[in-house]
């Protein structure tokens, strides 16, 4: 006789509402994971731009202009990089919420 208090090993697979949730927190984690790597990839792709733009002469230690060049150069790129990102979003939501609604 089948045990039916054993759920572990049930051939019925999770019920709805508990595959919902395991759907929304896998969702979640690719989300963070794709944060992440966008936010990896920002940081790289601005130090490689500003160090290549800054420092003619590598050595020891940044001269005063080379630091000041750094830091305008990298507050430059981040104010771009967000200008781009809220259009782009807004861009999305509009044609979303033009078409019936979407999940951003």
């Amino acid at each position: 006789m089948a045990d039916f208090t054993d759920f572990s090993s049930s051939s019925l697979g999770p019920t709805p509402a508990v595959g919902k949730a395991n759907t929304s927190m896998v969702m979640e984690q690719v989300k963070q994971q794709i944060a992440v790597a966008n936010a990896q990839e920002l940081l790289s792709k601005m130090s490689d731009k500003c160090f290549k733009k800054c420092v003619f002469k590598p050595g020891s230690s940044l001269d005063n202009s080379e630091q000041k060049c750094i830091a305008m150069c990298m507050d430059r790129y981040m104010e771009a990089w967000n200008l781009v990102s809220q259009q782009y979003t807004n861009r999305l939501n509009n044609e979303h919420g033009g078409r019936g609604g979407g999940m951003l």
